[in-house]
């Protein structure tokens, strides 16, 4: 190799960062702070925002979970890196009916 030649390297990927969001779940009337990681699912998001509340304050749906970030909807197989989810963001976590 010569002094003007660069070594190829190939990134491995990124570990798993965490991400503190804000969030409220359904009817309730308490924002709460969920700890998920940039690799966790939207629908892993909203089962984590879940357990804070379904069942505690807000009653128990057999229903499915849909998570909204910045007035959209997200799908439930993108990761929280994919939808743009950063620290501190805001999530709502709604009964899917």
């Amino acid at each position: 190799m010569t002094g003007t030649e660069t070594a190829e390297t190939t990134a491995a990927p990124a570990e798993p960062q965490l991400v503190p969001i804000n969030a409220i779940f359904a009817e309730d009337f308490v924002q709460i702070l969920v700890a998920v990681t940039t690799a966790n699912t939207i629908a892993e998001v909203a089962e984590a925002v879940a357990h804070h509340t379904e069942g505690k304050r807000v009653p128990r749906r057999d229903a499915g979970k849909v998570v909204f970030h910045n007035g959209r909807r997200l799908r439930p197989d993108l990761t929280v890196a994919q939808a743009g989810i950063n620290p501190l963001d805001h999530v709502r976590v709604e009964y899917d009916i």
